[in-house]
């Protein structure tokens, strides 16, 4: 009973000598911070409140909880993908709270429509943004102050690695170790010689990975911060001939960053020369565009020098930092309205809106000033416009387009007249007509006044009341004009995230200490040991390299035979044998018996 009670101590001995060890060996792999664990007795001791704020500080800046609001940004995320924002297009959110009442003041309470601007996501964002820069901070001094330290000497027992190898030679420890250190050196470990052995050490690019992908998220964070606060956004619809220029009074809607200055709006204007677009005209794909593109005259500055330049979807043209994308595509049927004495007091290309993939489009025409009816009086006058530019024909279905280029244009027309209540000072849809103050044209039949019309065809208004006639086709393009400042600083970091990420995944940090010393009999005995930051297979590899390569300056001793006197029997050598014992033979536990 006692010598099981004195085995079960020397063996917690040599358990706790082996945690000792490894852990002095491996504490200095990692820049992670030191866990503080307080001795609490027999009970937890009460907490200051400096204490408490410590606690909080550390739980705020561990990696657990920076990888926990990174998550949590992202899940924040989603809802700003799925749920229409303010800040992007204010008429689909009022679109979206007219076909959810019920959602709607939820979503309001939680601030869905306006998610990037929340309290709770400033809230995830701005913690993250802190939590990242505490913990970066002391690991980039932890880890400069490794990157300028040697390697520490080799532990008492290297036995007890997990990577481990010995053998005897007849070469001097002196030379053991100088070859040791020239071999180490050679692939690129830092070693130096400590005592009786050369500790070397490699793989610091993993912390630099871990630091530079950390790093990197703060500049992704800060480069969508700035992107949010200065940003300029606004749409702009252009009939072909017609042109823009970058000024807010020109936007068609405009939006941007809290902290933007509308001075800081690039100088510059292009003329939309012509669009063009093709179709694929049969086959499963029918219908899909096939050439997509606007070509544009456009001027850099006030003074700038004119250029021609093509924008197709995806590629952007850039003036100035600033980004004009090609965002869709429509029609503009050209219109002539007369009065009962034939005189023209309207001619433009009203652009309609497309309702389906055929470019089928509707929309108001709007006669705001000029017009006098047959007693001399001013008023205003209001049609409802639908166009389809490719009209499968009378008999044939409803009025829907059958192919989005023109081949059979029509423009069908309901007449109004009255007020369009554009003199109330409300903002009002140009696309939508307000018949609430206006009475319908009627025809011969009592009915309201309509008629489809092709390019060169007239709807006559009744009692003189005069006409529009349809003259043609014009082509508009949208646009987006863009200014998004850290755009490039988001791309360089996030490249270097997945650069530091992947460095950090895939090198190892390991040390590898080589011990010579004299035998009592003369012969001086080699050991190898290996130490990772995490268990691998290749360091068992690596080690085993290392000591092929130097047992041909250090070869293996002959065997010498036993003494007769030896308890051990005639077959006893030293503790690992007079060959190389290959890392992976190497018991887990040591090699003494």
């Amino acid at each position: 009973m006692s010598k099981a009670n004195s085995t079960g101590t020397r063996q917690r001995e040599e358990e706790d000598e082996h945690g000792s060890a490894h852990g002095a060996a491996g504490e200095q792999l990692s820049t992670a911070p030191r866990e503080e664990r307080p001795d609490t007795g027999a009970g937890v001791p009460a907490m200051s409140v400096i204490g408490w704020v410590r606690w909080f500080w550390r739980q705020l800046t561990s990696m657990r909880v920076a990888l926990i609001l990174l998550f949590l940004l992202s899940l924040g995320a989603i809802p700003g993908s799925l749920i229409p924002q303010t800040s992007v297009d204010d008429m689909k959110v009022q679109a979206f709270k007219e076909r959810h009442t019920t959602l709607t003041p939820i979503y309001e309470a939680l601030q869905l429509f306006d998610v990037y601007s929340s309290v709770w996501f400033s809230a995830i964002y701005i913690l993250l943004f802190v939590s990242l820069i505490g913990c970066i901070v002391p690991r980039t001094g932890q880890f400069v102050g490794q990157l300028r330290s040697r390697p520490p000497g080799a532990p008492k027992r290297l036995t007890r690695l997990p990577a481990y190898t010995t053998w005897r030679t007849e070469a001097e420890p002196e030379e053991v170790r100088a070859t040791a250190l020239r071999l180490l050196r050679g692939r690129r470990f830092r070693g130096h010689e400590v005592g009786d052995a050369v500790a070397a050490e490699k793989g610091y690019l993993r912390e630099a990975g871990n630091l530079v992908f950390h790093i990197a998220l703060i500049v992704m964070l800060i480069a969508f911060a700035s992107g949010q606060l200065f940003k300029s956004e606004g749409g702009k619809l252009v009939v072909e001939g017609d042109g823009f220029s970058n000024t807010l009074t020109q936007y068609d809607d405009f939006k941007s960053g809290s902290l933007y200055d509308s001075d800081s709006l690039a100088p510059f204007s292009f003329v939309l020369d012509d669009f063009v677009g093709t179709y694929e005209k049969s086959g499963p794909q029918r219908g899909t565009p096939r050439t997509f593109e606007a070509r544009v005259t456009y001027n850099e500055g006030a003074d700038g020098a004119e250029r021609k330049g093509v924008i197709k979807v995806n590629e952007p043209l850039v003036v100035d930092g600033t980004k004009v994308y090609l965002i869709a595509h429509g029609y503009a049927p050209v219109v002539t309205v007369r009065d009962g004495k034939g005189k023209v007091v309207s001619k433009s290309a009203v652009p309609l809106l497309p309702i389906d993939n055929n470019i089928t489009s509707s929309g108001a025409i709007k006669v705001m000033d000029g017009y006098k009816d047959k007693n001399g009086k001013k008023t205003q006058l209001g049609f409802k416009a639908f166009f389809v530019p490719t009209f499968a024909g009378h008999g044939k279905g409803q009025m829907f387009s059958q192919f989005p280029a023109l081949d059979f244009p029509v423009l069908a027309l309901s007449a109004y007249q009255g007020s369009l209540g554009v003199d109330s000072g409300l903002a009002q849809n140009v696309y939508q007509l307000d018949t609430s103050k206006m009475k319908e044209f009627k025809d011969k039949d009592g009915e309201l006044l309509k008629k489809m019309l092709m390019p060169g065809e007239k709807l006559d208004l009744p009692d003189g009341a005069g006409s529009i006639t349809y003259e043609g086709t014009e082509e508009w393009a949208s646009f987006q004009i863009s200014q998004q400042p850290g755009n490039g600083w988001a791309l360089g970091g996030a490249v270097a995230a997945i650069a530091g990420l992947a460095g950090s995944l895939f090198i190892q940090r390991r040390r590898v200490w080589v011990r010579a010393v004299r035998g009592a009999d003369g012969v001086t005995v080699v050991e190898m040991a290996g130490l990772g930051r995490s268990e691998s297979a290749k360091l068992p590899e690596e080690l085993g390299d290392l000591s092929a390569a130097l047992v041909t300056t250090a070869p293996v001793a002959p065997e010498k035979p036993a003494a007769s006197t030896s308890t051990d029997g005639p077959d006893a050598t030293n503790e690992a044998g007079s060959r190389p014992v290959h890392p992976a033979e190497a018991p887990a536990e040591g090699a003494e018996k």
